[in-house]
C-alpha cells in the first residue's frame, strides 16, 4: 500500500507540474504576441495620428524613415521618382540629410540634380528635398520635382533675352538715324535718305512688336472661346492680299487652288494670321519671278475629317538639320536674309500655336534649292465642291500618314498646286 500510495503521488506531482509549465508557456505566448515587434514599426500605426491623411493629400512626394533609416511610408510619387528601392532610401545625399537632422532636429532643405530612370541621355531630374524630424524617432522627407519649372524659367530667360536682342536692333537704327538727320538738316536730299531708312526700321519695330502681341494671344486665349465655321476661300483669299504688294514687286505668281467650299472651325482672325503668316514667307523667301501656291483639299484620317491648306514655294528651301527648329521662336535658318526681308522669327512659332490651340497640327517638307511645302492641317466644319466646276464633291481621300509634297515646278501650266501621283 505504501509503494502504491507513493506512485501515485509522483504521477499528481507530475501532472501538476506540467499543468503549470503549459499555463506559463501559454502566458509567455500571449505577452510575446502583444509585444510591440521589429516589423511592426514599419506599419502606419507608428505614425502620429492624421499624419497619414497630411501625407496623402500633398503634392510633394512623401517619405518617413525610421531610427534605422528603414522606409516605414512612401507615396507612390515617391516610387515614381526613383528615391526608393527594396524599403530603403536610394539617394544618399537624402539619405545623409535625414541622418543629421535625426540627430539634431535641424530642418534641412536642399535642390539636387538626380539621375533619369529608364533613360541613358544622361538627363536629369531637378528636385528640391526638404527633411524634417517626425516626433522622437521618425524623419519626415519631402521632395518636389522642379525640371518643368526650370525648363519654363530657361525658356522665359531665352524669350527675353531674344526679344531685348531683336529690340535693340531697330531701336539702336532708330537713334543713330535721327542723330544723323540733325547733323544734315541743311541737306534735304541725306534728310530724305536717312527718313526713308529710319521708316524701315519703324516698320520693322512695329512688326516685331505686334507679332510679340499675336504670340502672347495664341498662348494665352482660348480659340474655342470665339469659334465659329471660317471658309478656307476667305482665308486664302486675305493671305494673298496681305502679300500681293510684295509679291507684285518681285514678279511672282500667286496661285489658288485645290477644292473650294471647304469650312474649318476656329477663330478667324487667329486663323487669318497664321494662314497670313505661311503666304508671307513664302513670298518674302523666293526668288523673283517664280511662283507660289496656295491649295486646300479635305483628307481623311482616323480622329475624323481635316482640311489640309498647303503653301507652296520655289525658294532656297530648308536645310534638313534646321527643319525640326523653324517652328522655335526667333530661330532663324539665315539670320541676315530674314534680317533683310523684315522676319522677326515669330511667324512660324504663332502658326505653330495656333493649329495646335485648334486641334491640328503644321508640317514642312523641303528640299534644298527646290522650295517648301508649308501645311496646315485643322478639323474640318464643311462640304467641298470643286473650285473650277462649282459641283459639290465628296472627300478627297488622302490615307493617313500621305505627306507627298505640292507640285512646285515652274514650268508647270497648272494654275494652281495639285498632288504630284
Amino acid at each position: 500500500m505504501d509503494v502504491n500510495a507513493a506512485v501515485a503521488a509522483a504521477a499528481a506531482i507530475a501532472g501538476l507540474c506540467t499543468g503549470v509549465i503549459a499555463v506559463l508557456a501559454f502566458r509567455w505566448s500571449e505577452r510575446e504576441q502583444r509585444r510591440p515587434t521589429r516589423s511592426s514599426l514599419h506599419t502606419e500605426a507608428v505614425l502620429p495620428p492624421g499624419v497619414d491623411t497630411v501625407l496623402s493629400v500633398l503634392r510633394s512626394s512623401a517619405v518617413v524613415l525610421d531610427e534605422s533609416d528603414s522606409v516605414v511610408k512612401a507615396s507612390s510619387a515617391a516610387y515614381a521618382l526613383g528615391l526608393v528601392r527594396g524599403g530603403k532610401l536610394a539617394v544618399e545625399p537624402m539619405l545623409h540629410m535625414a541622418r543629421d537632422t535625426r540627430r539634431d532636429g535641424e530642418i534641412r532643405q536642399v535642390e539636387l540634380d538626380l539621375p533619369r530612370r529608364g533613360t541613358g541621355r544622361g538627363e536629369a531630374l531637378a528636385v528640391s528635398a526638404r527633411v524634417a524630424p517626425l516626433g522622437s524617432r521618425l524623419v519626415l522627407l519631402l521632395v518636389e520635382d522642379l525640371t518643368e519649372a526650370r525648363r519654363i524659367e530657361a525658356v522665359r530667360r531665352d524669350f527675353v533675352a531674344n526679344v531685348s536682342h531683336e529690340l535693340k536692333t531697330p531701336v539702336g537704327a532708330l537713334s543713330l538715324l535721327s542723330e544723323a538727320v540733325m547733323d544734315a538738316a541743311d541737306d534735304p536730299e541725306a534728310v530724305s535718305r536717312f527718313a526713308g531708312r529710319m521708316q524701315v526700321e519703324a516698320t520693322r519695330l512695329t512688326n516685331l512688336v505686334q507679332e510679340l502681341i499675336d504670340l502672347s494671344r495664341v498662348q494665352n486665349d482660348d480659340p474655342l472661346e470665339d469659334s465659329e465655321p471660317v471658309s478656307v476661300d476667305e482665308l486664302v483669299a486675305e493671305a494673298i492680299d496681305r502679300s500681293r504688294q510684295t509679291a507684285s514687286a518681285k514678279q511672282i505668281t500667286m496661285a489658288e487652288g485645290g477644292s473650294a467650299g471647304l469650312r474649318i472651325w476656329g477663330n478667324r482672325g487667329k486663323l487669318a494670321a497664321a494662314l497670313g503668316n505661311l503666304v508671307e514667307n513664302a513670298v518674302n523667301y523666293s526668288p523673283a519671278r517664280t511662283r507660289v501656291g496656295i491649295a486646300a483639299r479635305r483628307v481623311s484620317a482616323p480622329g475624323g475629317e481635316f482640311v489640309e491648306i498647303a503653301v507652296t514655294d520655289q525658294g532656297i528651301g530648308i536645310p534638313e538639320k534646321d527643319r525640326e527648329r523653324i517652328f522655335e521662336r526667333f530661330y532663324r535658318v539665315d539670320p541676315a536674309r530674314s534680317r533683310a526681308t523684315g522676319g522677326t522669327g515669330l511667324g512660324l512659332a504663332i502658326v505653330k500655336h495656333v493649329a495646335a490651340s485648334h486641334g491640328g497640327e503644321v508640317t514642312v517638307w523641303s528640299s534644298e534649292g527646290q522650295g517648301s511645302t508649308f501645311t496646315l492641317r485643322l478639323p474640318e466644319a464643311g462640304a467641298s465642291r470643286d473650285r473650277t466646276t462649282g459641283t459639290t464633291t465628296g472627300p478627297d481621300r488622302v490615307e493617313e500618314g500621305d505627306d507627298r509634297p505640292y507640285d512646285t515646278d515652274p514650268n508647270s501650266e497648272i494654275p494652281a498646286p495639285e498632288v504630284l501621283p
